[in-house]
């Protein structure tokens, strides 16, 4: 074996390149002839064309004050096709029932009535929105655009460590990483049948439009940012300039008498459809925060009588709520008459009898979050903290158990990563994009996979010190159509890039956002 490999090892999760030592998965193994004869020197020396192609483009994070490449691995993930398919049906099943979830949560709660769910579950939910009850999309569709959240276990198997259906972040990543790694490793490519990422703007585009108010055949779409001080701002210019629609502020936006129009040039034009990127709190000052200048308004208002559009809805994050999480399974039985086809990770309930008292001694074999907690913040791996972790977390627990979950530690999987000049397996876990357009599911191939740079290390956000990789997802014989991309309009010149990405792909961005306020923006 080449030098790269030399010193690899095998480690305590599943390895996705090697079913043991020196044998590639079938799946790897075009990659695997291609690494193989390159000498350290020369995967580096690509490796820094990786990182500088990133830079000149503005993709760069703030990790601890400093900016820096985001950084991308050279080495991709790799899914074989019927693994993928697995994954694809498993997340459409999970969002199907998450629809049917919102609607009746916000609706005639019958799912309450039937025992299903607990109405304290949703009552004691921080994103849980009353001013949200009753809107009603005119296509049904609440989550437009979702990123479940995957991990494979010791077995190989997947399973769903979060759902994210409230603003999902991270999809420029898998678009911008499959242009970096085209040019690095393009003889991999040449001897690989890999599924395409670009029709995601296409994809999306096509989903708003259809979400359109009714009577609305030729809707104007628009991408609402909290500006160029978020941190996920590449990203929203990104989408926008993909998808040839305006990408607009909230002081570009009015609304009179429940219509929301755009200021333009050549005066106010009427807006359907809001891709939006702020998070409720901020989103509309009328019935949210007071104090939010980045927001628009009377927008929810307009929502409410089916003149305009918001995606994802107002008041998806219950669904988002990691207690929530638990009763997933059960929810699909119960809407869908399925059984769930992706499982979750063995979670404990805090909040119920007998449960805190069976966790509290085993503290330190356990994950242990918080139930609103995004982009790997506050969450606890027993195995890996300090005896003064273990007591603070555990009087948090104590005095909040609806607050808390508890997880079976779980070995992600393994793919080897450059760390220095030698290749090391490192963790993963995986983030498909799925877009529904009220008719179908379209899942992205691939998605983002997020990988713990540092040794032994569980929590892959970029905010924690992780990275990326292109995830490459192998086509089958039925795929070898081409994807037929629909028509996109011109693109508008959104203002170029003037911030880093999301640097964890999975927080909401409320920091962020509550930031943009202290610039002194104002409200329209």
């Amino acid at each position: 074996m080449a030098d790269l490999f030399e010193e690899y090892r095998l480690g305590p999760g599943w390895d996705e390149m090697f079913s043991e030592l020196g044998m590639p998965r079938e799946s790897y193994e075009a990659l695997h002839a291609t690494l193989q004869p390159l000498s350290s020197a020369e995967l580096g020396i690509r490796a820094e064309v990786l990182a500088r192609a990133f830079l000149d483009q503005g993709i760069t994070f703030a990790l601890k004050g400093v900016e820096r490449p985001f950084p991308l691995d050279i080495v991709p993930r790799i899914i074989a096709a019927a693994e993928w398919r697995q994954v694809e049906i498993g997340v459409a099943q999970r969002i199907r029932a998450l629809e049917a979830f919102l609607a009746d949560v916000y609706g005639a709660g019958q799912v309450f009535a039937d025992g299903v769910v607990p109405r304290r579950i949703i009552a004691t939910s921080a994103h849980f929105l009353r001013a949200a009850a009753g809107i009603n999309p005119p296509n049904g569709v609440r989550i437009h655009v979702s990123g479940v959240d995957l991990i494979r276990d010791e077995q190989g198997t997947f399973r769903v460590l979060e759902d994210n259906v409230r603003i999902p972040s991270g999809v420029s990543y898998v678009m911008e990483n499959r242009r970096a790694m085209a040019q690095v490793l393009p003889e991999v490519f040449a001897a690989t049948r890999i599924l395409p990422v670009e029709s995601y703007p296409a994809m999306l585009l096509r989903a708003l439009r259809a979400a359109a108010p009714i009577g609305v055949n030729d809707p104007t779409v628009v991408v609402l940012s909290p500006g160029v001080y978020n941190s996920a701002y590449f990203e929203h210019s990104l989408i926008a300039r993909e998808m040839g629609v305006e990408l607009v502020e909230g002081r570009d936006l009015v609304c009179v008498g429940n219509d929301v129009a755009m200021r333009t040039t050549a005066g106010e034009q009427r807006v359907d459809v809001i891709y939006r990127r702020i998070d409720d709190d901020f989103l509309d000052p009328v019935h949210f925060r007071a104090d939010s200048v980045i927001g628009v308004a009377g927008l929810l208002n307009a929502a409410r009588a089916g003149r305009v559009t918001i995606a994802n809805a107002v008041g998806n994050g219950v669904a988002d709520d990691k207690l929530l999480y638990t009763y997933v399974p059960d929810l699909i039985r119960y809407y869908l008459n399925e059984e769930p086809l992706l499982p979750n990770v063995d979670t404990y309930r805090l909040d119920e009898p007998g449960v805190l008292d069976d966790v509290l001694p085993r503290l330190d074999e356990l994950v242990l979050k918080p139930v609103d907690g995004a982009g790997g913040a506050g969450i606890v791996i027993g195995s890996q903290a300090s005896s003064t972790e273990l007591f603070d977390v555990r009087e948090k627990i104590v005095a909040n158990p609806r607050g808390w979950i508890a997880q079976r530690e779980v070995k992600l999987s393994m793919v080897p990563t450059l760390i220095g000049n030698r290749l090391r397996g490192r963790h993963v876990d995986l983030r498909p994009f799925a877009v529904n357009d009220g008719e179908k599911i379209w899942v992205l191939p691939g998605g983002l996979t997020r990988v713990a740079l540092p040794e032994g290390a569980l929590v892959v956000n970029s905010s924690q010190g992780g990275g990326s990789k292109d995830t490459w997802v192998l086509a089958a014989e039925d795929d070898l159509t081409p994807f037929e991309v629909p028509h996109l309009p011109a693109a508008p010149s959104p203002l170029p890039p003037a911030a880093s990405p999301d640097v964890g792909p999975g927080a909401s961005g409320s920091e962020e956002q509550q930031q943009q306020q202290q610039q002194g923006r104002l409200a329209c």
